[in-house]
């Protein structure tokens, strides 16, 4: 192993060290869970992920380097040319969620710009003075904007980072935070084992402002025939969900046009309790992909996602241009299963 090499590998472990102490020793703990905001920026938003339980933090052979950024910017090194994608997911209660994202290879180095945003629909306006469900409604519309650099310093070694702007708006109301995911992958050698770590959403708080928080009152101690006084509530703001990840892949030729890869991943939650995954990705003659992907934690009654994953893809050859079409499900205890589709051009 040449100097560069041990460098990069210092820096994969210093990454890690950096995670676990931003993350601190209250990562999972009781006491902070659902005290995160942004809790979107958890959701796998691309078929391949999804169903492989975002098992991908390790990287995986043929993977788009866009869907791959999810999970770990360093993945977007994958890619060797022009590259976009785009997938839309069926979330429950009626939400659809859509991911845009074209990348570009430039040598040693990828760049690559993504938007993922939630729609939920028209929701009745309901206020303290008008309880009640009518034809009055209000829209809300969760937006991330994503900004990847990801660069190869040797044919084993990538890197890369990504600068998120996160933004929510309810009717009237509306909240901002920048983030930062950061990540290294490493593939051992010819052995098909690939090893991963990320640190993701480090950033500022998101806090809530605009004239839906303002309300008209009248001070105790004023005539009751004075004005109303505006006030403005205030919001104390809330973290982001900021996570480490750790992953493993290893893929393995089973003869007949057959390639098994098996994935693994432990995730560290700060505001959240540790989750741990894996998945299992069948391919057949560099063409049809068959998955699924499993989703453990201590206490699955937290979730309505039963932790089981499934799906399947196709990856096809036109002339030069690889369309990629994949699909996923994933199984929950309480609504409709969640569906989504994906489809990613290289050129």
């Amino acid at each position: 192993m040449n100097k560069l090499s041990r460098n990069i590998l210092n820096a994969l472990v210093v990454i890690a060290l950096l995670g676990m102490s931003v993350l601190d020793a209250n990562a999972g703990d009781d006491k902070r869970r659902g005290t995160a905001g942004a809790s979107q920026l958890l959701v796998p938003v691309t078929a391949r992920n999804a169903s492989l339980g975002a098992s991908t933090t390790g990287g995986l052979a043929g993977m788009n380097g866009l869907e791959a950024i999810y999970s770990n910017p360093a993945g977007l090194a994958v890619n060797t040319g022009t590259s976009a994608i785009f997938s839309r997911m069926n979330y429950v209660a009626d939400i659809g969620v859509s991911f845009f994202g074209i990348g570009q290879n430039f040598g040693n180095n990828n760049l690559a710009f993504t938007v993922t945003t939630w729609d939920f629909g028209d929701i009745p306006l309901q206020t303290e003075s008008a309880p009640e469900i009518s034809s009055v409604t209000f829209t809300s519309t969760f937006m991330t904007v994503g900004l990847t650099y990801a660069r190869t310093f040797t044919d084993r070694i990538s890197a890369g980072a990504t600068l998120k702007l996160v933004n929510e708006s309810i009717d009237d109301v509306t909240a901002s935070a920048i983030a930062i995911d950061a990540g290294m992958t490493y593939v051992v050698g010819e052995s098909g084992l690939r090893l991963g770590v990320a640190l993701k959403n480090i950033g500022t708080q998101m806090q809530y402002g605009g004239v839906g928080l303002t309300r008209r009152v009248q001070l105790r101690d004023q005539a009751t025939s004075a004005s109303a006084n505006a006030l403005q509530l205030e919001n104390e703001g809330v973290e982001l969900p900021s996570l480490l990840n750790f992953g493993v892949s290893y893929t393995r030729e089973m003869g007949a046009g057959a390639v098994v890869t098996v994935l693994g991943n432990f995730r560290s939650n700060s505001f959240d309790q540790d989750q741990y995954s894996g998945g299992v990705e069948l391919g057949l003659f560099d063409v049809l992909y068959l998955r699924g992907g499993l989703d453990i934690v201590s206490d699955n009654d937290l979730s309505f996602f039963d932790g089981t994953n499934f799906g399947a893809g196709l990856d096809l050859d036109l002339s030069g241009t690889r369309l990629q079409i994949d699909y996923a499900l994933r199984s929950t205890n309480y609504f409709d299963n969640v569906n989504m589709i994906t489809a990613a051009i290289s050129l």
